[in-house]
């Protein structure tokens, strides 16, 4: 980036991809009670309509992971959907904070679908519920866990290589929010 370019997200993007991905994990919550408790054979868990819809959200978490939320599905349609319609942002964030929630929210979803697969009961529904929580109170009141989490180890120098890839250490001045 050069010094006229500005660097980060509008931080109104991972609020947009969290409401959605709440909706997507409630729905998970919602149809996976109704066999949280039955332990069928390996194909019956993983052609349940729930433990697919996880999967999916659990792709979409590593996508955000790996390619960053501005290359993320939903990072893309609020770009060109969304803030087109929205006036300036009062500030930018760094992108390695909600990047690094992705990474957690991957990690969470995927050990749903693992313990699903495996046959734990409630297993899906309850790593989906911890994954609902954190999105929602993403979403509705703009408290990142993962980002949250991340700052955490970034006051201690710990950055996962985030920081190199997005241009710079987080500092209180580069992210309001330490």
């Amino acid at each position: 980036m050069n010094a006229h370019t500005p660097s980060g997200i509008d931080p109104r993007g991972p609020r947009f991809g969290a409401t959605i991905t709440s909706v997507l994990l409630l729905i998970v919550v919602a149809t996976g009670l109704d066999s949280a408790g039955i332990v069928g054979t390996l194909a019956e868990r993983t052609g349940q309509f729930p433990v697919l819809l996880l999967v999916v959200i659990t792709v979409l978490f590593g996508w955000g992971a790996v390619a960053g939320v501005s290359r993320h599905p939903y990072g893309v349609a609020f770009k060109k959907f969304v803030r087109p319609r929205l006036s300036a942002p009062e500030f930018l964030e760094s992108p390695a904070g909600p990047t690094f929630a992705q990474a957690v929210g991957f990690i969470v979803a995927a050990t749903g679908v693992i313990l699903h697969i495996a046959g734990v009961p409630f297993g899906l529904v309850g790593a989906a519920s911890a994954a609902f929580i954190a999105a929602f109170l993403n979403a509705f009141f703009g408290y990142c866990l993962g980002c949250e989490i991340y700052l955490t180890f970034a006051k201690r120098g710990i950055t996962f290589g985030l920081d190199k890839r997005f241009g710079g250490t987080v500092t209180p001045e580069s992210d309001p929010q330490i």
